[in-house]
């Protein structure tokens, strides 16, 4: 019987991910590019290195979190439910681990979605969520 491969798709409580074999830039970048792919754009990109240490004088590793949104998904969600905008956009983290290896995580619309208790939304979270684990898989490293 074949051995069946393992997914590079790492679970969690509220969100999925997977490690990369690339450097932190490296892997930005490669994030941006695979959201992209998927109809995804960047909303917001927060520093979490600089701003701990602007705000604090913390030391911490290379972390973003970028908001990215799919429009024509985020105005199917706003026509379902205007309040869904404070669930709103999808968070995917990316930092670093060590010299050569990072980690990407994004946000679980499924989980997210399911506070909201609307039954027009749950479609609307797998379709979000399967474009997400297509852009996670897509990354290389």
């Amino acid at each position: 019987m074949a051995q069946m491969a393992a997914s590079p798709i790492e679970g969690g409580v509220y969100g999925f991910g997977r490690r990369l074999g690339v450097p932190y830039e490296q892997a930005v970048e490669r994030v941006k590019a695979a959201l992209k792919s998927e109809g995804f754009g960047i909303l917001a990109e927060i520093d979490v290195k600089k701003t701990l240490k602007e705000k604090l004088g913390a030391e911490f590793r290379p972390y973003v979190i970028l908001g990215a949104c799919n429009p024509p998904l985020a105005h199917r969600a706003f026509s379902a439910d205007l309040d869904v905008g404070l669930l709103l956009p999808c968070n995917v983290v990316v930092y670093a681990e060590g010299e050569e290896a990072s980690v990407v995580r994004i946000m679980d619309p499924q989980v997210l979605m399911s506070v909201a208790k609307n039954d027009e939304l749950v479609p609307l979270a797998t379709e979000v969520r399967g474009r997400l684990e297509k852009a996670l898989l897509a990354l290389e490293g």
